[in-house]
């Protein structure tokens, strides 16, 4: 792996992504100590004590909202623009045609994204500020002003380097930027399990445990991660002039979890609403929305696991069209042995989706909302928020990764990234 690693490196453009990725993340982690304007640091602090959701939110800062720096929100505003636009992409007709337009469609709909974003994170600013009055030193309309605009283009600088990351780096922007959030704060997390383990709140069993969860949890996500149905398909032959083409056999793939980590995103941006109004508004129905929703509470936990079923169906619904696959399929001279193309087909298509599909987001919710509430009652260990959500978006992210820098190899004829 390291002569691959070697290899890899000697690739101009292959070295300079890699490159170009890694000063991106080394803004980022700058960017996550350079404090807020006017804010007490102790006092947040307290916030944190309490063991909420928080911690998590934390983890995907990269240690950014503890210490309520210019990163403090992280992108959680550019994923809750982009579920509002995958949204409205189904229910208003003009975005839809532009989704179907090819790239330049989607350049407006990535736009309206951005927009999004600012607007989102302008009024997340404003309510972050406002409910933290008792941490502002000098608590004037202008000091809020200015918190929230500095929070706002903390945000904004994100989502510009996530979008240069896609573009100049290796892999998804957005994505590696949680990623090296949740990735920096391993050590904590370890120092953490130290702590517990030399107090004696836990013994060397429960770490034992942990690691050995850990590693299935790790083996078991690759495994659906890379797992997919091959739907076995047949092309006719056709003859063209003196030629022959088609007659081959083939398979079309369906992936278990063709959305990856996207709903898991999107359902904990969406839960973390709630459970930050609740932290910085002290009024007694927000309280009680705390309450309800708290972190290992039954509520929040099935909840969350809806939401990642609806968000794997809405996405992989986005990315897998089964009618269009199969008109794609009946042009070409493609079909599915025993089944008549066209409409048969796309029926054919849909409900094996489905199946496979419901596999992987059962999957997904057991990792994300489940397993962090059984790992905490097996192991004892708690306020370590390492759990499967950040466990499951670290795997996927790098796997993608890896395939990212594996085409770039296979391009240039060297041996891939894994053997």
């Amino acid at each position: 792996m390291l002569q691959t690693l070697r290899s890899a490196m000697r690739v101009s453009d292959l070295r300079k992504r890699v490159l170009f990725t890694l000063w991106m993340f080394l803004i980022f982690r700058v960017g996550t100590h350079i404090p807020v304007p006017g804010i007490d640091s102790t006092k947040i602090e307290q916030l944190f004590q309490s063991g909420s959701l928080l911690g998590l939110l934390d983890i995907f800062s990269g240690g950014a909202f503890k210490a309520f720096s210019v990163f403090a929100m992280s992108i959680t505003p550019y994923i809750n623009s982009s579920i509002i636009v995958s949204l409205l992409t189904v229910v208003i007709p003009a975005w839809e045609r532009l989704q179907k337009e090819g790239v330049d469609g989607r350049k407006k709909l990535t736009q309206y994204t951005r927009y999004g974003t600012v607007l989102l994170a302008v009024i997340q600013a404003f309510g972050m500020s406002w409910g933290l009055q008792s941490a502002i030193i000098s608590p004037t309309i202008w000091s809020v002003s200015l918190i929230a605009l500095t929070l706002t283009a903390g945000t904004a600088f994100l989502m510009w380097m996530g979008e240069l990351i896609t573009e100049k780096g290796i892999g998804n922007g957005i994505s590696l930027i949680i990623f090296a959030g949740i990735v920096s704060r391993l050590p904590k997390g370890a120092a953490s399990i130290w702590t517990y383990l030399s107090a004696g709140s836990i013994n060397i069993l429960n770490v034992a445990i942990l690691a050995v969860l850990a590693l299935v949890v790790i083996a078991a996500v690759i495994w659906m991660q890379e797992g997919q149905r091959r739907v076995p398909v047949q092309y006719a032959k056709r003859v063209k002039g003196r030629k022959y083409y088609g007659g081959q056999s083939t398979h079309m793939p369906i992936r278990v979890n063709t959305a990856g980590v996207i709903p898991v995103i999107f359902s904990t941006s969406l839960l973390a609403i709630p459970m930050t109004l609740a932290q910085f508004v002290k009024a007694p129905w927000a309280q009680t929305i705390g309450e309800v929703f708290g972190y290992s509470g039954a509520l929040y936990i099935a909840v969350n696991a809806l939401l990642i079923v609806f968000f794997t169906f809405f996405y992989t619904a986005i990315q897998f069209n089964p009618v269009n696959v199969a008109n794609d399929l009946k042009k070409w001279g493609g079909f599915v042995p025993g089944i008549r193309p066209g409409r048969p087909t796309a029926e054919y298509f849909q409900k094996v989706l489905v199946r496979v599909t419901l596999l992987g987001a059962i999957f997904l919710a057991f990792i994300a909302a489940v397993l962090p509430w059984v790992v905490q009652r097996v192991t004892g260990v708690g306020s370590v928020y390492f759990g499967g959500t950040a466990l499951l978006i670290v795997v996927s992210v790098a796997l993608e990764t890896m395939k990212q820098i594996e085409v770039h190899l296979v391009m240039r004829h060297y041996q891939g990234f894994l053997k």
